[in-house]
């Protein structure tokens, strides 16, 4: 059946609430519960012409396996507002072959900032996964792709800073009505607009395939609202950067897990946050998230001041550079290519690895070896 001729299961199935639903797809994608830890993988490639590297992207999925198990791709910090559809497709699809040879678990990045262009873009992506003629219930599609290794899409609002409220909501509904499961994302820095409150708490009491909400705004507005609105047991996931342990549910912040860039380059220690935080030793949180702001703050400066690419990219790619081959042997190598079909310069490795040492992270041997 067409998408726009069906109703989901939100729309036709009032007896049970949103939350006792989404509760139900999201023990159907994730059994023990939806992990705290995810990470908006970065992209390797083989040169400056931007091709892939499969061998380079096993192996950092590998060294991140152990403690993540769900993945944004493609993102904004792996390239994903760049890419070309036919380079994100082949993304995908080496990601989905590595999740099932891992044991992870792949949320396809839906960037399309224009009306209309994200519905449309899931509509095509769900029959290429599934095939034509697929069912559009959300119970089955959820557990069809989750086959998969999919765990749902990520979309943000369409671009305008003039956008209403009503537009906004307008657009994700549309999404919201395919009965794919999704996560909404707040992302100011390319849409030029936020969700309010009141936007996503509707969105959440009419949509139960909408689980989580990832906000990068750095403001926290839909967070720090949740004392105002239901969020109908939505899992609210933080993307800005700083302060890491201070932000999470145990430590009385109000989210309830991650999905960060520096993932890429901190999965260990964020993990022994997330640890350290559910055993109450809220000090050893706080320490670790110290080191690693340090770190972070530093390196997204500096990567602010290149004339190419995304700050937040070329920061991680290059902490990343120094942890896969170990300090000495980082500084020896060519640097890594960016989309962009520059290389990072040296200096800007020479100053992660500086930084890493400085706060005590252990970068004797990289992961690579």
């Amino acid at each position: 059946m067409n998408p726009s001729q069906k109703k989901t299961k939100a729309s036709d199935d009032m007896d049970d609430s949103a939350h006792d639903q989404r509760q139900s797809i999201v023990e159907t994608i994730f059994p023990d519960g939806i992990p705290q830890l995810w990470c908006p993988l970065l992209t390797h490639y083989r040169d400056t012409g931007g091709s892939l590297d499969p061998q380079r992207v096993r192996a950092h999925l590998r060294y991140l396996a152990p403690v993540v198990k769900t993945f944004l791709a493609p993102g904004s910090t792996g390239d994903g507002w760049e890419m070309s559809p036919q380079r994100q497709d082949e993304l995908i699809a080496l990601l989905l072959e590595l999740s099932a040879e891992l044991d992870l678990k792949l949320m396809i990045g839906v960037l399309r900032s224009g009306r209309g262009e994200a519905r449309d873009a899931i509509v095509a992506k769900t029959a290429e996964l599934l095939g034509e003629g697929h069912s559009w219930e959300l119970g089955t599609i959820a557990a069809e792709l989750n086959a998969l290794r999919v765990s749902g899409f990520t979309v943000t609002p369409p671009k305008g800073s003039a956008l209403t409220q009503s537009q906004i909501y307008s657009e994700l509904a549309a999404v919201g009505e395919l009965g794919v499961p999704v996560a909404f994302y707040q992302l100011p820095q390319i849409t030029e607009n936020e969700m309010a409150p009141e936007t996503v708490a509707e969105l959440a009491a009419r949509y139960p395939g909408f689980y989580m909400l990832k906000d990068t705004s750095g403001a926290d507005r839909v967070a720090m609202a949740a004392h105002e609105h239901d969020y109908q047991g939505l899992f609210l996931v933080r993307g800005a950067e700083r302060d890491y342990a201070a932000w999470h549910r145990r430590a009385g912040g109000p989210y309830d897990g991650f999905l960060l860039s520096t993932v890429n380059c901190f999965a260990h220690p964020l993990a022994e946050i997330l640890t350290a935080l559910r055993e109450g030793c809220h000090e050893t949180a706080r320490s670790i998230s110290v080191r690693i702001s340090a770190v972070a703050e530093e390196l997204f400066s500096a990567a602010a001041e290149l004339p190419f690419g995304n700050p937040f990219s070329n920061a991680n790619r290059a902490i990343d550079h120094v942890f896969a081959y170990g300090e000495q042997e980082a500084l020896t190598r060519e640097p890594p290519a960016t989309i962009s079909g520059n290389r990072l310069p040296h200096a800007l490795i020479e100053r992660a690895a500086q930084a890493l040492q400085r706060e005590g992270f252990d970068t004797r041997t990289g992961y690579l070896e």
